[in-house]
């Protein structure tokens, strides 16, 4: 489980690919690799990976090819930067809201509008997820927990204030990039549940 709250960033050294599978080792801040061990859980960009090796501030990770195929860690190259996330602790306090670090889809920037104070990036999703997405809802991006600005039909906006952007890849984003989304699930529960009991009473 995660909060959504963006510990730091970690540099990514080593990349092997392999039959179906892509071995990554990433430079952790010196801060996050206290009591690190091997089948640990930690967020990269918001997916949940195991530990599989350590080396100092150095983590290993093992990559299937469903996720490869589903997140944008399928891009990523030896020096690239993802967010990182330890796992929450019982007793920790969530600073943004829960997450399972497991990746619904990816979204395109479709815009970046900055000023000295805010950051309204607009984001086009697959049509299938946007009835998740709702005005002033939770949602997942590359590990962030983010509020959801104006909806359309096929996309939202977000607004970053100094403070997420100074502590995440985000401020790196470009017209074009792909981030990795998680769906608030308390609001995918209700939603898909709602359709259930509206079908069966059209039945």
């Amino acid at each position: 489980m995660y909060t959504g709250i963006v510990q730091g960033v970690g540099l990514i050294v080593d990349i092997i690919d392999k039959d179906k599978l892509r071995t990554y080792q990433v430079k952790l801040p010196q801060k996050l690799t206290h009591g690190i061990e091997i089948g640990a859980s930690i967020a990269n960009d918001g997916c949940c990976l195991t530990v599989t090796s350590l080396a100092n501030d150095c983590v290993t990770f093992d990559i299937m090819e469903e996720t490869l195929a589903l997140t944008t860690l399928g891009h990523k190259r030896v020096g690239d930067l993802v967010n990182i996330e330890r796992s929450a602790k019982y007793g920790d306090e969530i600073g943004g809201h829960v997450m399972s670090g497991h990746i619904s889809c990816t979204a395109k920037i479709s815009a970046i509008n900055k000023t000295a104070t805010n950051c309204e990036m607009i984001l086009a999703m697959p049509a299938e997820f946007m009835k998740y997405v709702l005005y002033k809802g939770f949602i997942g991006i590359d590990g962030a927990s983010l509020t959801v600005g104006n909806v359309s039909s096929c996309g939202f906006d977000i607004h970053l204030i100094p403070e997420t952007l100074a502590i995440t890849t985000l401020k790196d984003k470009k017209v074009g990039d792909l981030v990795n989304i998680e769906i608030d699930a308390q609001t995918q529960a209700i939603v898909d549940t709602v359709e259930r009991v509206l079908a069966q009473k059209m039945v």
